[in-house]
């Protein structure tokens, strides 16, 4: 169903991809009507590296002015009527019946919408990286040179500047290919509401970046194959966690800084109950917002992945990169033919340890 009046158009559908709220202003979908989204032109967006939403933002389809209030992609899901959520959206048949070469990038969409609900992997990478191989070799940053030699000082006729030595890493890192099958019969979703489908996308995000924090802590803790696993320190008495050996390990990471401390649950819970930690103001932030603080100034992480007598500290502005030579992709062939029978969803990412001193482990039970 097109519209070529504006103004009748907005009237008759606001697709809430981004906002349940009265656009704003005019839309203009000229440039919109003249491209035909389908398996080529994902073809094409793969070819260079980008997503369909990327590919149609370039000048030469439909790149979307400053203050506009939708993308390229949300105006084509406009354009063709397809309302996502709010007031009566679209069925999974419908949107199948309307333009069914659009729902492999909504799907993506919507599976990276429910990735950024699992914020606590971000808290963890300094930077993320694409490249064009499966194996990427990260840098080394030599801090082993004394104070002397690396701070700032004056520097008399001939003597020596002081320097950095930056290297390649011994080893390179593979970069494998995770992905899992989303199976589903069609029977099953069809009369399903796309705000309904996109719960199940956002699930299928969340999962996908728990289990990315997994991974990211692995590296942490065993490092990345470059003999970088972090520095392990013991508590006073084994078996037991006080605010004493907190202090300690904080110290510990100078001149670094534990923002983000990675902890199974059952040591969380023993952290929050420390005396020392019962300050009413962690526990207002804690009601209030649903994050939870020490005392110390760090971000506490729950990953029920690190072992249950682990404190696992890092400084996340140097401890950890992120790369990936294939962002996530969903298999739009499948997608678009087979109505979402059996299509795979799949990412390859790895992570590499950027200065091994920024991210310490503290090991309580020890003997």
């Amino acid at each position: 169903m097109n519209y070529n009046d504006t103004d009748t158009f907005l009237k008759k559908i606001r697709p809430q991809t981004l906002t349940d709220e009265v656009l704003s202003g005019p839309v203009d979908f000229s440039q919109t009507a003249k491209i035909k989204v389908d398996k080529d032109l994902y073809l094409e967006a793969q070819k260079r590296g980008l997503s369909l939403s990327e590919l149609l933002e370039l000048p030469e389809y439909d790149s979307s002015p400053a203050g506009s209030p939708l993308d390229a992609f949300e105006r084509q899901l406009a354009y063709h009527g397809l309302r996502t959520a709010g007031k009566s959206p679209v069925t999974v048949e419908m949107f199948y019946q309307t333009a069914p070469a659009l729902l492999p990038e909504f799907m993506m969409r919507e599976i990276r919408r429910g990735q950024n609900m699992r914020p606590e992997l971000k808290r963890l990478i300094a930077s993320t990286s694409g490249v064009n191989t499966s194996r990427y070799t990260p840098f080394h940053i030599d801090t082993s040179a004394t104070d002397s030699n690396l701070s700032l000082r004056p520097v008399g006729e001939a003597a020596e500047v002081p320097a950095i030595l930056v290297t390649d890493q011994a080893n390179t890192i593979v970069i494998p290919d995770y992905g899992l099958t989303l199976k589903v019969t069609y029977r099953a979703l069809r009369y399903r509401t796309m705000a309904q489908f996109k719960v199940l996308l956002w699930y299928i995000g969340y999962r996908l970046a728990s289990d990315k924090v997994a991974l990211a802590v692995n590296t942490i803790i065993n490092g990345d194959g470059n003999d970088n696993a972090a520095t392990v320190f013991n508590t006073d008495v084994s078996g037991s966690l006080d605010y004493d050996d907190m202090v300690q390990f904080f110290n510990e990471f100078f001149p670094y800084r534990p923002n983000v401390m990675v902890c199974h649950k059952d040591v969380i819970h023993t952290i929050l109950n420390i005396s020392e930690f019962k300050d009413p103001m962690i526990g207002f932030k804690f009601q209030t917002s649903g994050e939870i603080t020490s005392p110390l100034g760090a971000t506490l992480v729950r990953c029920d992945e690190v072992p249950s007598d682990y404190v696992v500290g890092l400084d996340y502005r140097f401890a950890l990169e992120e790369v990936f030579s294939q962002p996530l992709t969903v298999e739009y062939d499948k997608v678009i033919e087979q109505k979402l029978e059996e299509a795979v969803i799949s990412e390859s990412v790895a992570y590499a340890k950027i200065i091994k001193d920024a991210s310490l482990v503290l090991d309580i039970t020890w003997s």
